[in-house]
């Protein structure tokens, strides 16, 4: 109420009044009313105001104003507005300044005015203005007000700005902060985290123009041992502990693990139980896993397969893995040795995640210890004793190992002298050797020697020709392998001195090859062309050397050549496969579809021969000439082929329509088809040499430097005697001269299920991704043509192989057979098996039935299950038609529901006798069905699935 010491100009303008408003509360105004006087100009200036670093401020104006109307004779200069200015000053003395220096704010006007009968009863009319100033530069201002001739009162100013209050949000303090001179900036204010909280990104927040706080970004979070309560961070209670500012909360110590104190950011193990560096804290501690069980063995030869049982306690981790350790003992002296060097171990020795190895290389009749240790990986800091199980084994009588070395001796024009070295293992007294030699090129015809020494002399041999030797060891066992093969050459006749006599007889060998030459060759010309093959002529010297478009082919030495390297696709149809006069092929029927046509069967009569059954591929009519070339194609690689395990190219109708391919015919068509209508109709022997054709196939095609790409059960063709034969070669390609060098594909899909890794993340294809792929192929043979992987996409196998996943074993597997295929799929591509080495693991299994009869144990199984995705392993099943579906017995469903078994719980009651009792007649559907409730019997007992 006191005094405002505003400055009035002129001084009888503006005048400071104090009064009472309609309610007798007394008021403060400034008021001018000259409106009964001309030009008026009156100006109201305030004292100095300090902005207080604002840069944007508002001015809240209330005042009264006469309605010009209502006063007498109405005035025509009287006015119903005023106008609002200010100035900026960094002092207080700066009012003495001229008017126009001023910046005009707003002309104000009322939006009610009042008349005299509004003085008579007291009502004020009271109007509220707004406005805003900015930027401002200055410490402060001066406000103006001027009247141009209204009759005014000002009855309030207020000046503010606005600004965004402090605040502790997300554990971060932000000051009171003023708001921009912008209306529409945000300002970007920085925030301090609160005591005992840290961050990784510094919090932010934005102060609005309204002074709201907007935009939080980052936030604080409190340090280990330390949670967060109402904006504050509190230390863990003892019990508790926090590892990680980004955890939220504290946690409860996990099993086997305390902490006494507060604030712990962990928690300490109790005695004899662990923690790996790599373990989390919020991991139970857990200790070494006991000893492994039920070991067994198999014993072949000098070979032995190990098989045990998971540990009864694992430690509480699932990181559990097998070391062996090899002992030759001597039984007088109780004494035992580390194994050698030269003992293998299948897969590896160390490491093991399976439960079963295969140990060879052993000696022959001699005693073993293998003791089977369990680690996992808290072993090492436990100080308790080694946890294992020993299998005490004696190998039987075995056929020696190959010899590896073989030297020769003296050599002459007939005879060359050999010696050689005892085998690195003769697994016995050596009765004899056997030595087997034959002409370079001339296989068919061998002569074998037979010694008691290491040398022996060949005799009766040609001059200057080159012979290949093996040489064999053979026991009271047996027979051992032939050894690799050697070439050693004879010494040449030497001509020196003799006279034109001794060319005689040459001339008269030359004479005579040369009249049977000549006959050859006039009575092929004189025989025409007939139905048949026909074959294009050749030169003497391309029986002992061709040129294939850069390739040096050598007699004798058979290498696959790539037919696109020919720059006309047609040279190399028909330097590969023979021309057949159509009107020698009857089609009798259409029996599929293929990528460039139909697919047929009918017969075929050559010349000379009996009617036999073929296939025929047929080209489409409206062909381009890059499909009739990718068509020729493939007949330009099975036309290289050879073997009883590739299907056989009789050859190809090019000269006249539809063009054709013409292959022997495989009466039960492709092996995965097959096998699907046979389910559970065959031995295990039947089964193994299916496989074991299959390998020898592409031992055959390995070889040759050629790699299949494509190998799967859809791929194979099988006849009426159960022979496989490998098929299908459009995805294939060939390799370099290096076998162990990768082609790189040129784009086209790559059937994800049956390819290796390294070969669908970089298109490297090898004969080792091959062997990946015939892995597959056997896990398909074995489950009767099971789609592998079932129904997960291609995106999840990729993920789950190259996360370590594998399929898991086939129902009824033999244990050596799984083992075979784990090795297909070493994800290191040199760790897998080469298809020889394939095809001498499937004979022995053959030799050795009784090998065959362990069998994959279910926990085994399951445990190497890729999650929820197998349909043949147990899950937690919702009903009993879900489990009937999965493993493809469906049909039966309302045989069971009508005999009772309505739940889960009741098939694993089930026997043998039940599955008869009420219709299942079938033995291969019985032993699924049984199989397939044994596995749940097993999972059941070791916790795995709640029913």
């Amino acid at each position: 109420m006191g005094d405002l010491g505003w400055i009035a100009h002129p001084k009888n303008g503006w005048e400071e009044i104090g009064e009472v408003d309609e309610n007798y509360a007394p008021i403060h105004t400034y008021q001018v009313c000259k409106v009964m006087e001309q030009n008026q100009n009156n100006w109201l200036l305030t004292s100095w105001i300090s902005n207080e670093g604002a840069s944007r401020i508002f001015i809240e104006l209330k005042f009264t104003l006469r309605d010009c109307n209502s006063l007498p004779g109405g005035l025509g200069t009287c006015k119903e507005t005023f106008n609002v200015y200010y100035f900026e000053s960094n002092e207080e003395d700066g009012r003495n300044i001229r008017e126009n220096q001023y910046n005009k704010i707003d002309t104000i006007a009322a939006d009610e005015s009042f008349t005299e009968l509004d003085l008579g009863d007291r009502v004020m009319k009271l109007n509220t203005e707004v406005r805003d100033v900015g930027p401002l530069t200055k410490k402060g201002f001066y406000l103006a007000f001027q009247d141009v001739g209204a009759c005014i009162a000002l009855v309030s100013v207020r000046v503010y700005y606005k600004k965004c209050p402090s605040v502790v949000r997300n554990l971060a303090f932000f000051p009171d902060t003023i708001t921009g001179a912008d209306s529409s900036q945000l300002l970007e204010v920085s925030g301090s985290c609160v005591n005992l909280s840290v961050t990784d990104e510094a919090p932010k927040m934005h102060c609005s123009a309204e002074g709201e706080w907007l935009v939080p970004i980052g936030k604080c979070m409190c340090q280990e041992g330390y949670e967060e309560k109402n904006n504050t961070c509190q230390a863990c209670q003892p019990g508790f502990f926090k590892s990680s500012p980004q955890s939220q909360t504290c946690s409860k110590c996990p099993p086997h693990s305390y902490t006494h104190e507060e604030g712990s950011t962990s928690c300490v193990c109790e005695e004899r139980y662990y923690r790996r560096e790599s373990d989390p804290y919020s991991m139970a501690c857990t200790r070494p896993p006991s000893s492994p069980r039920n070991a067994i063995s198999n014993i072949n030869e000098t070979s032995v397969f190990l098989e045990w049982m998971f540990p009864a306690d694992t430690g509480g981790r699932k990181d559990v893995y097998y070391n062996i350790i090899c002992k030759k003992c001597n039984l007088v002296s109780n004494l035992c040795d580390e194994c050698g060097i030269h003992v293998r171990y299948i897969p590896q020795q160390t490491g093991l995640r399976n439960t079963s190895v295969m140990v060879v290389d052993l000696q022959a009749h001699t005693n073993y210890t293998f003791e089977i240790e369990a680690e996992n990986g808290v072993s090492e800091q436990g100080t308790g004793p080694r946890q294992y199980v020993s299998v005490n084994v004696t190998t039987n009588q075995a056929a020696p190992s190959p010899i590896s070395v073989v030297k020769k001796g003296k050599i002459a024009k007939n005879s060359i002298s050999l010696s050689w070295q005892e085998p690195d293992r003769p697994n016995g007294i050596i009765l004899e050797y056997e030595i087997k030699y034959f002409e370079k090129d001339q296989e068919t015809s061998y002569t074998i020697i037979k010694s008691k020494d290491t040398d022996t002399i060949a005799e009766g041999l040609k001059p200057a020709s080159t012979y290949i030797f093996q040489i064999r060891a053979r026991t009271a066992a047996g027979y051992g392998a032939f050894s690799r093969r050697f070439e050693f050459e004879t010494s040449p006749v030497s001509f020196a001195a003799t006279g034109d006599q001794s060319q005689i007889p040459i001339i008269a060998v030359s004479v005579t090859v040369g009249v049977i030459l000549l006959a050859g060759v006039v009575g092929f010309l004189l025989s025409g062309r007939r139905c048949g093959y026909s074959k294009a002529k050749q030169d003497p010297e391309e029986e002992k050397m061709h040129f294939h478009n850069g390739h040096i082919k050598l007699p004798g030495i058979k290498t696959y050549i790539d037919p696109h390297t020919y720059e006309d696709p047609n040279q190399a149809v028909h330097e590969f496969a023979k021309e057949i006069d159509a009107s020698c092929i009857n089609i009798e029927r259409v029996i599929g579809a293929g990528e460039f046509g139909e697919v047929c069967s009918g017969r075929i009569k050559l010349p000379g021969k009996r009617e036999f059954p073929i296939a025929i591929k047929t080209l489409k009519v409206g062909y381009t000439d890059k499909q009739r070339r990718d068509f020729l194609g493939e007949a330009s690689i099975m036309g290289q082929f050879d073997h009883p395990n590739i299907i056989h190219l009789e050859g190809v109708v090019t000269k006249s329509k539809p063009v054709m391919i013409v292959t022997e015919y495989m009466e039960n068509g492709s092996l995965d088809t097959f096998l699907k209508k046979n389910d559970g109709q065959f031995t295990v022997i039947q089964l193994v040499g299916m496989l074991r054709g299959i390998a020898s196939g592409m031992k055959y095609l390995s070889d040759m430097g050629y790699v299949h790409r494509d190998l799967a059960a859809r791929n194979i063709l099988i006849n009426s005697n159960l022979v496989c034969k490998v098929s299908d070669f459009g995805l294939s390609r060939v390799l370099e001269d290096d076998a162990e060098a990768a082609y790189t594909t040129r784009g086209g899909k790559i059937p994800i299920r049956w390819t290796a890794p390294e070969a669908i993340a970089f298109r490297k294809f090898t004969s080792a991704s091959d062997a990946w792929s015939y892995g597959i192929v056997m896990w398909e043979v074995i489950s009767y043509g099971e789609r592998p992987y079932w129904e997960m996409t291609n995106q999840d196998v990729i993920k789950a192989v190259e996360e370590g996943y594998r399929l898991p074993s086939p129902m009824d597997c033999p244990a050596a057979l799984y083992q075979l295929m784990l090795d297909c799929w070493q994800k290191d591509r040199n760790s897998r098996p080469k298809f020889e080495e394939i095809v001498s693991m499937l004979d022995k299994l053959i030799r050795n039935p009784s090998s065959l009869k362990t069998l994959v144990n279910a926990s085994n199984r399951v445990s190497n299950l890729l999650v929820e995705h197998s349909p043949v392993g147990t899950g937690s099943y919702r009903s009993v038609n879900e489990w009937l579906e999965a493993i493809k017995m469906g049909r039966y469903s309302e045989t069971f529901m009508e005999n009772g078994y309505n739940s889960m719980d009741a098939v694993t009651q089930m026997t043998l006798e039940d599955l008869r009792r009420f219709g299942v007649t079938l033995a291969g559907h019985q032993k699924k069905i049984m199989s397939s409730i044994q596995e749940m019997r097993a999972q059941l007992l070791n916790g795995m699935v709640p029913l």
